[in-house]
Parts: structure tokens; sequence; C-alpha cells
């Protein structure tokens, strides 16, 4: 049987390393294609802090046009995107190609509502949401079903520490944020980036909650779309 081809579709560079490994630990068999393109980013924050809520225009969405179908071009079964501010673009790739395609988020999204929402086990607690990119807390909650009590903070600054290589500032400031969260009711943490995944045990620790990442439910999702 013919190993899968996937497509990784990343606008932010710190998003790279550790989907690749997630996906060396969990899925060794794919066949990974990695496609970055981190004007993006800059792009949407730029538009953003002149016009909020105008950045995911028809030339943005074109833009995720062009890259998804480069990806199908060169043979992908599957894509997955790994920046969680363009909802809506990546939607619109969903709807006309003919392979898989998941936003970065959408399985822990799954996970959160069986985990908080009206049949979780958690029904009715509070799920905090931290994210180190600004525009992601304008798209993203928005993708959360209404039975879901949200929250949200921005680590601000964590991306910029990021940026810098002090991983160590970024980590703090992640984890500051999450204890933030809890500390207004949160019973558990869903971490927005995947460059923040590697602060779940931080945050587990600091904050003595359940703590949801994107990477691995990601993954699991797209090897069962693929079976």
């Amino acid at each position: 049987m013919k190993s899968p081809r996937i497509a990784l579709i990343h606008a932010l560079p710190h998003s790279v390393p550790p989907i690749n490994s997630a996906m060396i630990r969990l899925w060794p068999e794919a066949n990974r294609m990695n496609l970055q393109d981190d004007s993006l980013s800059n792009d949407l924050a730029a538009i953003e802090a002149k016009a909020p809520g105008t950045g995911l225009d028809a030339f943005m969405h074109e833009r995720f046009q062009r890259l998804a179908q480069y990806a199908v071009d060169c043979g992908a079964d599957a894509i997955l995107f790994t920046c969680s501010a363009f909802g809506s673009c990546i939607e619109a790739v969903a709807a006309v190609q003919k392979i898989p395609v998941l936003k970065p988020n959408e399985a822990m999204i799954e996970q959160a509502a069986a985990l908080v929402g009206e049949h979780g086990r958690m029904n009715g607690q509070i799920l905090g949401l931290v994210s180190s990119f600004a525009p992601t807390l304008a798209s993203m909650p928005n993708e959360f079903s209404a039975d879901v009590n949200l929250q949200i903070k921005l680590a601000e600054g964590a991306m910029a520490a990021l940026n810098a290589d002090k991983v160590a500032t970024h980590d703090r400031l992640v984890v500051e944020a999450a204890r933030s969260l809890t500390l207004q009711g949160a019973k558990a943490i869903a971490l927005a980036q995947y460059s923040m995944a590697h602060c779940k045990p931080l945050v587990e620790a600091v904050c003595g909650v359940p703590v949801l990442t994107t990477l691995d439910s990601a993954i699991e999702k797209l090897k069962r779309l693929l079976a």
C-alpha cells in the first residue's frame, strides 16, 4: 500500500519543527511535504493592525487556493494547514478540493466539545484558549460550538520572543496567560498555535488542568480520514 503524501502548509516558521516531529512520532510512514509562506502571517498582522477584520480578503483567499492547488498537483493525498488565523481561507480550499483539507485546530476543537461541551464529561466548564498570535483570537473562537464556554487570552509578547529565539521567555508568557485563565475559572486550557504545543507539560504542571494541543489531534484525524 502506497504511503500517503501529506502536505503541511505553514504561515509561521515556528510551526514547521513541531508538526514534523509529531508526524515522525505518530505517523512515520507518511511522506511529508512542507510548504511555507511566512509572508502570510506578516501580511495578515499588518492589515489587521490598520483595519481589523479585513485581512482575510479575496486576495488572501486566492493565495491559499494557489498553495493548495500546488500541493495537489504535487500528489498530496491530504493537506494540513498549520496556522490557526486563516480559518475562512482554509474552509474555502476544503470546499473545492477532493482530498481531505484540515484546519490546524479543527480536530482539537472537536476534542474540546467532547470535553467541556453540552455532552462532554466536564459539561459546561470554562475552556481557556491561549494564543500567541493576535489574529487567531479574532477568528478561531467562532469555530467553537456555542455550547463550549470559552474564555480567550493573548500571550502578549510570546510570538515576538519566539521570533527572537527567546524560547524560555515565550514559554513563560504562555504559562502566565494560561494561569490567568485558570484563575478566572477555566477548567481546561487549549493552546492555539502549533508553536505552543511544547508548552503543554509546563501549563499542566502550573495550572493543574487538562491541556489540549492542536498537533496530535490533527494527525490522528488525518489518519482516520485516509484509513
